[in-house]
């Protein structure tokens, strides 16, 4: 018996899918460009409503198109952001007073809204991290950043209360390189970076705080700040939108 092609395995919403992207590759259509809808595909490939729509749900899931309602589906005009993993932390950057953001965003227009800054208890993972037991005192630093009107990161930094008593840390606006130039000016300046990077699929609030398409999934990074003696001086955990993001980490070997 002769055995079927990989594209014939495949679903029909995936052929129809990929179709698409192919002539959103090719050109036939740009960014901001319509796709044809749920009917245009059901005339075209013969195929139910629900296949249709799964096939569109695939480019949205993937990045690739956005749903604006009552409009239809369009070729999304949105430029991931290379998030350059390294570069972005040296002390050149925040030392000179820069935002470690402005090594990943060119000229583009970055706001940080639905600022929060709270004193908290140490969770016990966070606490672990630090080496403080559980309840310490903690600045909570709660952030979302919003590029070129699209939101795509959530942040969340812990660092010890006491060590950050009375600085800009403890404000919603730090100042001129931001956290890490406010920690270096108290001799808590960081000198080593670690961070973990998971996958998961997103809680509800975090796909409304980050106006995700269904399907969408995020990234998790978590980044530990050290000081000299491998004092830990931050937790900061990160929540990406995969879909607006290539991370980067460009080194020598």
């Amino acid at each position: 018996m002769v055995g079927s092609s990989s594209g014939e395995k495949q679903p029909k919403y995936q052929r129809i899918a990929d179709t698409l992207k192919a002539a959103i590759d090719a050109g036939e259509y740009r960014a901001g460009d319509r796709l044809p809808g749920e009917n245009d595909l059901m005339d075209a490939y013969g195929v139910a409503r629900m296949t249709a729509r799964q096939a569109l749900g695939v480019l949205q899931s993937e990045g690739i198109a956005e749903a604006r309602r009552g409009s239809g589906v369009f070729v999304r005009d949105f430029r991931p952001l290379r998030r350059r993993g390294i570069q972005r932390l040296a002390q050149g950057q925040w030392g000179s007073g820069r935002s470690i953001w402005s090594a990943d965003i060119d000229n583009r227009t970055l706001v940080v809204d639905q600022v929060s800054v709270t004193e908290q208890g140490a969770p016990e993972h966070v606490a672990r991290v630090l080496g403080v037991d559980p309840g310490e005192p903690m600045c909570v630093r709660h952030r979302r950043f919003v590029l070129d009107g699209k939101p795509v990161l959530l942040s969340t930094s812990y660092l010890p209360a006491g060590l950050v008593a009375g600085t800009a840390i403890t404000r919603e606006d730090t100042g001129p390189g931001g956290t890490y130039a406010r920690l270096a000016e108290i001799g808590a300046k960081p000198v080593h970076f670690r961070e973990e990077v998971r996958s998961r699929m997103p809680a509800a609030e975090e796909a409304v705080r980050l106006e995700l398409s269904a399907g969408t999934p995020v990234i998790l990074i978590c980044r530990t700040a050290f000081a000299d003696e491998g004092q830990v001086v931050e937790l900061n955990e990160m929540i990406l939108d995969a879909a607006s993001y290539v991370l980067e980490y460009d080194f020598d070997a």
